[in-house]
């Protein structure tokens, strides 16, 4: 991972309205790596990504973007930008090759290049054998690296993927991020906004957006680390009963079933977060074995989130 700065956002704010979708983000997302935005439905991470790719103009703060000012540059740093949304975005009624020449001649590559670029994305992106088949015919796992391919095709040097693995299987997802890994390799910085637990533990560092405001940012170890709450387990024959006991529970921020295990976490204030658990369990008659663990990154989620609790106006777009 490069210590050069690729994206440096100041007070990144954009409001719609009465909606603040985006409120006074602050960001520094190495070069060559990969860099996470997580968070739920409308907490910001997909108007955050437009206005650092210049295709929305911030409201308020200042960015830049490997070296150049947006939005006063934005027109030049989409030369250097690759883009994949959610939804499939190519022309399903052309083949593999067509939509690549087509995007191609969209970035403006020399004519004479564009055959070995396309026949070296078929290969990278195990396409070859698709390369006459038309777009619509393919199976999700095969758009998504047909659209990776095409958002790669002019190599750049920042990739933005807007939740890109939402329509694939889990061995599609583990064959997309071992490609990410070689792009990264190569020097491109990839911005990639998910739903996954799994696929953020990935990331190299990672924010967590909630209701437009970044709620908390660092590596996946050391925000499981430093997780402002504690983390219980609870086994119990009567779960339902155990978990409305500690919903009632002062101290206690959640409580989530996993089969017959309860796991809970409880305020950072509270210096016995099992011992809390145990004796609301046990002045509800209830039996139960009950222990400290170490965090996972859903918890963190879940404690950042549930710390966002602030009165004003809530980003309900995207």
């Amino acid at each position: 991972m490069s210590d050069s700065i690729a994206i440096d956002a100041k007070g990144l704010t954009k409001r719609f309205g009465s909606l603040t979708a985006v409120d006074d983000v602050n960001l520094q997302i190495p070069e060559a790596a990969i860099y996470g935005f997580l968070g739920p439905n409308g907490s910001g991470k997909s108007t955050t990504i437009r206005m650092l790719c210049g295709l929305l103009t911030p409201t308020a703060g200042e960015v830049e973007v490997l070296g150049l000012r947006v939005p006063g540059q934005a027109e030049e740093v989409k030369l250097h930008i690759g883009y994949m949304t959610q939804k499939f975005s190519l022309y399903e009624d052309l083949t593999v090759e067509e939509n690549l020449r087509f995007l191609a001649a969209v970035y403006n590559l020399p004519r004479r290049e564009v055959g070995s670029l396309i026949d070296r994305a078929l290969e990278e992106y195990w396409l070859s054998d698709q390369r006459k088949q038309y777009a619509g015919t393919m199976s999700g796992g095969q758009k998504q690296r047909l659209a990776l391919a095409g958002a790669t095709l002019h190599r750049p040097r920042l990739l933005i993927l807007d939740e890109p693995t939402s329509a694939v299987d889990p061995q599609s997802r583990r064959d997309f991020w071992d490609i990410l890994f070689g792009l990264v390799e190569e020097g491109t910085t990839v911005l990639v906004s998910t739903h996954y637990m799994d696929e953020a533990e990935r990331c190299h560092n990672l924010a967590i957006l909630d209701r437009g405001r970044l709620v908390a940012e660092g590596r996946p170890r050391d925000l499981i680390r430093d997780i402002a709450a504690g983390v219980v387990e609870i086994e119990t024959e009567t779960p339902q009963r155990a978990r409305e006991c500690l919903e009632a529970t002062e101290g206690v921020q959640s409580v989530a079933q996993l089969g017959t295990r309860l796991h809970a976490l409880t305020e950072q204030r509270i210096d016995d977060p099992a011992g809390l658990i145990r004796r609301a369990l046990e002045q509800a008659d209830i039996d139960s074995e009950v222990e400290s663990v170490v965090a996972n990154l859903e918890d963190v989620f879940v404690a950042a989130t549930r710390l966002n609790d602030h009165s004003g106006s809530r980003a309900d777009a995207a």
